[in-house]
């Protein structure tokens, strides 16, 4: 029942409300942004949803515009280069990722779920099939997010985000939520240019 139906309405009713509580803050983000460099407010990018389908993701502009498109950021050679300053701010309060709010509303994300693979990222959606994990939502944030983020190998994030399916609730979902808040505060697992490989 949680899964099914709970589960999606949570995600519509704490979706809404921080888009309504948190307007002013996202109008104050969107001005920085464009008072910091050129280019569009939002990033879109194509990603991996539920069993496999496409959807646009969008994220606040963190990367200058002539920097490298659909490559994810730990494979850039040196990606701090490419990072706005008020981008290494949003990425490193993860505040970049509020426009997926957006994505929750539409049904194409939940609140919690494994984080949407780049539409290119074969070896983590192949990964992710041996653990069902390409069956559910991808999410804003999740478990493997807050046991490494930037820093797991992507057989281990595979395999997190398989537990996360397996053990699919809503305590762990209450787990996954107070897990991002206090990692978000620490910064855990930020890592630009992080490995995002398998683990030989």
């Amino acid at each position: 029942m949680y899964k099914v139906v709970w589960k999606r309405l949570i995600d519509i009713v704490l979706s809404g409300i921080a888009l309504t509580v948190l307007s002013p803050a996202i109008c104050l983000l969107m001005f920085l942004i464009r008072l910091d460099s050129k280019g569009p407010v939002l990033f879109k990018q194509k990603r991996v949803g539920i069993n496999k389908t496409f959807f646009t993701l969008y994220k606040f502009r963190t990367m200058r515009v002539d920097a490298p498109k659909n490559i994810p950021t730990h494979l850039l050679e040196n990606p701090d280069m490419h990072i706005t300053r008020v981008g290494q701010f949003l990425r490193k309060t993860s505040l970049d990722e509020l426009p997926q709010l957006v994505n929750i509303l539409y049904g194409e994300m939940s609140i919690i779920g494994p984080r949407p693979a780049l539409w290119n990222q074969a070896d983590l959606v192949a990964e992710r099939d041996k653990y069902r994990a390409n069956d559910v939502r991808p999410g804003l944030t999740g478990w493997a997010q807050i046991n490494g983020r930037d820093e797991l190998p992507i057989d281990v994030k595979a395999r997190l985000d398989g537990e996360y399916v397996n053990e699919l609730s809503f305590m762990m979902d209450v787990r996954c939520f107070i897990g991002t808040i206090k990692s978000v505060l620490k910064s855990d697992g930020v890592v630009e240019g992080g490995t995002g490989q398998m683990e030989k």
